[in-house]
């Protein structure tokens, strides 16, 4: 007899075996609170860049909201109670976008491109909630009189290079008025499945909002300073199949630096409230 699939319960493939425990399903379909875990160190070099080339990276209904400020920013998470304690490290390009449908408008920051380093959220992020999530190594950055160095790579070949350094902690006060000053109402994504047999056909095509709300993550420390980010042009040989992403991003003007931040935080949310724009 074949098996049946629970509509209360969340799979992913193989669908075999019953439902998948992730970010948003635990053991007997528990959920993660995300108070005390994750700790995060996000380090992050924004710049000024080329609107037009920006545009190109739009899906419909998407367009550029202020200045073309570019954001690389990686993030070294540990702790992370859904995965066991165990955590991973994510590398992510933004810029700041509105989208305008016939019901929803909102503005916030485009995740063009999010690189991480274990299977598992990349699996979950992708096929649950529409985050463009692809693999890459990404090892702990290198600190030198206060300075860091991060790099990222693919089966050896290293197509970043980002630098943080005169930092400056700023005080509570100042952290709060930043999180006061705040307009954004999320992180915009496009999730996109081809359909199968049918290649150049979406069985899913749509845009997608991590709203900015509902998060228990606690600034620790913040600090701002000065950066640099550096991809490095891939030919085909050099990652078969990112080489265009990362084509791309090389050719971004950098037309001038707008600062570099190191942030520590404690805490989360498990993205169950990620919905579909119309």
């Amino acid at each position: 007899m074949p098996y049946p699939l629970d509509p209360s319960k969340m799979y992913r493939m193989p669908t075999h075996f019953g439902p998948r425990t992730g970010p948003r399903q635990g053991p007997e379909g528990r959920k993660f609170d995300c108070i005390d875990n994750p700790y995060g160190t996000a380090y992050s070099v924004s710049f000024l860049t080329n609107a037009s080339q920006l545009e190109a990276f739009l899906p419909p209904g998407f367009t550029l909201d202020g200045e073309p400020v570019v954001t690389v920013s990686t993030n070294h998470m540990t702790a992370i109670e859904w995965l066991a304690g165990r955590g991973y490290n994510v590398l992510g390009l933004t810029f700041p976008v509105r989208f305008d449908g016939e019901i929803d408008h909102v503005r916030g920051s485009f995740l063009t491109v999010l690189w991480e380093n274990l299977t598992d959220p990349i699996l979950t992020g992708r096929e649950e909630i529409g985050f463009s999530k692809i693999y890459c190594e990404l090892p702990p950055p290198v600190q030198l009189n206060g300075d860091f160095h991060l790099m990222a790579s693919w089966l050896g070949f290293k197509f970043l290079d980002l630098r943080v350094g005169d930092l400056r902690q700023l005080s509570p006060e100042e952290i709060a008025a930043r999180q006061s000053g705040a307009t954004s109402d999320g992180t915009l994504h496009y999730k996109y499945m081809p359909r199968t047999g049918e290649w150049g056909t979406a069985d899913v095509a749509y845009p997608v909002l991590t709203p900015a709300a509902n998060s228990n993550q606690r600034i620790l420390e913040q600090h701002v300073g000065s950066g640099t980010v550096q991809f490095h042009r891939a030919r085909w040989e050099d990652m078969p199949t990112q080489y265009n992403i990362v084509k791309a991003l090389a050719d971004l003007e950098i037309l001038e630096y707008r600062g570099a931040s190191l942030t520590k935080t404690v805490g989360g949310k498990d993205l169950s409230d990620q919905r579909i724009l119309r």
